[in-house]
């Protein structure tokens, strides 16, 4: 069935795969959506090679292994709900699980072994989509701005597209001008880790226990000064910035946890809002997308933030919040298999457009 493609995308938070299957006949058109939660033990091990270790090569490359397991469950699962055979999808488009981002040191890792969910799926996959933008100067990161343009720009009105995942993002998508995005700061991965630490939770549902408390200015002041907030884009980021030892270096001790969950939704809200004031002056609309768009309370501070910019999820443009990733590398899939760039220079620094990814045949 020509025009159908699978997307997978794990992020930052390290919750677990979301998997759609798309119809690319024309526009863009999510049919079914699946999440599949890590097991713990896996996403312990993902953890873990966030920081250097003991046999470090040989626990990612099982890791690797692992994910594609994990990858291929959720690609069969999500056929069989659709009622679609394996050899009537085109490509699976996979971004992989990032452990380490580094385009300051020329090189970035999103782990999954290509091969073997190729071999599990008899699907033809796309992976490793980062690093021909890394390799051409650019960020590698973030990717999803060009599919941000080619879904949900408008000819009469300027928006912005913001994507909470673990980490937050931003395109522009102006009127007149280029089309711009970068990496704003936090999304979800200070608020899951503090939530996890203090109440065993992978997250905090509708940013509630985040509303029992209240944000402490000062603490709010000091997060706010690290340096990757005043970087001029392009700029992208990960838990190798923003992880729970940064947070703990800029705690007194005597904080109420609940304020200083509430204080890690403000950051993410104030970041949010201060990209958007500082390079999508004239948006008149602001969508929200990913995981963090489904956080109430965070919704509700942006649109406190932002009174003068209408606010809604990309719901309202025809594909739901949380499908919106994985959306995005099914299109990036089929630009590679298209021998069509993915990349946008103007986001990711890159010296020009670069056909995206790594193709492992079925």
């Amino acid at each position: 069935m020509p025009g159908l493609y699978v997307g997978l995308m794990s992020g930052t938070s390290m919750d677990g795969i979301d998997a759609v299957l798309v119809s690319l006949n024309g526009s863009p058109a999510p049919r079914h959506h699946i999440h599949q939660p890590f097991s713990p033990t896996l996403r312990e091990t993902l953890l873990g090679l966030q920081n250097s270790g003991n046999d470090e090569l040989h626990r990612a490359a099982q890791a690797g292994n692992a994910l594609a397991l994990a990858y291929a469950a959720a690609v069969r699962t999500l056929l069989a709900q659709s009622k679609v055979a394996p050899e009537q999808v085109s490509a699976i488009g996979c971004h992989g699980q990032t452990v380490r981002h580094r385009p300051d040191q020329g090189y970035t890792i999103q782990l999954v072994n290509g091969a073997l969910l190729a071999e599990l799926a008899g699907i033809a996959v796309v992976c490793d989509f980062r690093n021909r933008d890394i390799a051409a100067g650019g960020e590698g990161a973030p990717l999803v701005p060009a599919f941000h343009h080619e879904v949900f720009a408008h000819p009469e009105r300027s928006r912005a597209i913001v994507n909470i995942g673990g980490i937050a993002n931003i395109t522009a998508l102006p009127v007149h001008g280029q089309v711009t995005g970068f990496d704003c700061g936090p999304g979800n991965v200070l608020m899951d880790g503090w939530i996890m630490a203090h109440q065993g939770k992978a997250f905090d549902a509708n940013g509630a226990w985040a509303a029992e408390g209240e944000f402490l200015t000062e603490l709010l002041e000091r997060l706010l000064k690290h340096d990757f907030f005043e970087r001029r884009p392009p700029k992208s980021t990960g838990r190798e910035t923003y992880n729970l030892q940064w947070l703990k270096n800029s705690l007194s001790g005597d904080e109420r946890p609940v304020d200083v969950q509430a204080t890690l939704l403000e950051l993410t809200a104030a970041g949010i809002s201060r990209a958007i004031d500082g390079y999508c002056a004239d948006a008149v609309e602001i969508y929200l997308c990913g995981g963090g768009a489904r956080n109430q309370a965070l919704a509700r501070r942006i649109t406190a933030l932002q009174p003068r910019r209408s606010i809604a999820t990309t719901d309202e443009l025809g594909i739901a919040a949380e499908m919106v990733e994985a959306t995005a590398f099914a299109w990036l899939a089929e630009c590679a298999l298209a021998g069509k760039p993915g990349n946008l220079p103007t986001v990711t620094g890159a010296e020009g457009l670069r056909i995206l990814g790594a193709i492992y045949p079925a």
